[in-house]
């Protein structure tokens, strides 16, 4: 086999062969929306989350507080800031499941732009671990979004995800009903809830191109779930600068779709990181198809056909008009939901979620007997 190094293979070169593009932050509007300003960022240490603090530490903020469970990955952000001389930042290990512990935050630092960016994103992990899904993605959000309104923040922005659209896991369906619950709160209080929708960013945590990078450095196979299955990609970069974007231009309510370009089938860009690392398919390294993982789908989508697509000022950010529904049984199934969930087993908790989803039908998971029954 040739000789491969992973050093090989630039991020550059794989975003232009799926016609990504970046831009600056060019609007205006971002530095008076974050000037002199307390925020504060769940997830902060993950991929979204960290590039939304490097972004927002450009601007005249007063104080930046970043919250994370994980202590390693906030610990390495926390250095990366010493380095390049940030100031003005808190860094707080903790569960935004944990009620009390985020109360204590919100009395503590007084933030007034919320980010909620921390989540479980993992589609077969969550698929075997329903109630954790559960516990993170929708009670976790929950708690932030209260706390929002109990403490007048003047905007909580939660980053959803296309899994969202029609969900076909629990993932996805966690992230639907995350996005509901704050629908169902905007216009209660002060608070201007904003969600922004977007697909895969490149590079993140537990995406296809540094595992393929890690299968070639240790002699393949590449593996992929199909030949046909296609996904969206976006850099992280612009992905956070669009949701900073969008945010300025919420008024509450609003979902917010990227545009992402064209889907990409995972097959081709396998193939296009083998050639980037001079390595010759298959006679250097071979591609295995393994089969769709537990929940997956074979493509995504950035909205339902039961929502209404709508231009706005940027050519980057659409904005999503959904159906009205009847927000005080949704907000009361999801109280539902939160307080049985680690008391119930996992099909409970799956159908408790199909329920409140009429949309959600299980693809390739043990989850499908509940769909039968419907």
């Amino acid at each position: 086999m040739a000789d491969f190094k992973g050093k090989q293979i630039h991020d550059k070169y794989i975003e232009e062969f799926l016609s990504i593009e970046q831009s600056g932050l060019v609007d205006s509007n971002l530095a008076s929306e974050y000037n002199n300003e307390i925020i504060l960022i769940t997830g902060a240490a993950g991929s979204i989350g960290s590039e939304l603090a490097r972004k927002i530490a450009m601007f005249g903020y007063k104080e930046l507080i970043l919250i994370d469970i994980s202590e390693s990955s906030l610990y390495n952000l926390q250095q990366e800031f010493f380095m390049l001389g940030i100031k003005n930042f808190i860094l707080i290990v903790a569960d935004i499941r944990d009620m009390h512990r985020m109360s204590q935050i919100f009395d503590n630092y007084k933030p007034k732009i919320v980010f909620h960016a921390a989540a479980y994103k993992h589609v077969p992990l969550m698929e075997s671990n329903p109630n954790e899904a559960v516990g993170v993605n929708i009670l976790g959000t929950k708690n932030i979004a209260d706390l929002s309104i109990t403490h007048n923040i003047k905007k909580c922005i939660l980053i959803s995800t296309d899994k969202a659209v029609n969900p076909t896991n629990v993932m996805g369906a966690t992230k639907r009903i995350a996005e509901l619950y704050v629908k169902c709160l905007n216009g209660r209080g002060n608070t201007k809830f904003i969600t922004t929708r977007f697909g895969n960013v490149l590079g993140s945590n537990g995406s296809v191109i540094p595992l393929f990078k890690k299968q070639l450095i240790s002699g393949g196979p590449i593996t992929i779930t199909h030949k046909n299955i296609t996904r969206y990609f976006m850099t992280i970069s612009t992905a956070s600068q669009l949701v900073l974007q969008a945010s300025t231009m919420g008024n509450g309510g609003e979902i917010f779709v990227f545009n992402m370009g064209k889907p990409i089938k995972i097959y081709d860009i396998a193939l296009h990181i083998i050639r980037l690392s001079g390595l010759k398919f298959p006679d250097d390294i071979d591609i295995k198809i393994i089969g769709l993982r537990s929940g997956e789908k074979f493509s995504e989508e950035l909205y339902s056909e039961n929502e209404i697509i709508k231009s706005t000022s940027h050519d980057k950010i659409l904005m999503i008009e959904t159906k009205p529904f009847k927000k005080e049984i949704i907000e009361t199934k999801i109280n539902m939901l939160c307080k049985k969930n680690f008391k119930s087993q996992k099909l409970e908790i799956v159908a408790i979620m199909k329920n409140i989803l009429p949309e959600y039908v299980s693809n390739n998971s043990k989850f499908e007997l509940l769909d039968s029954t419907n």
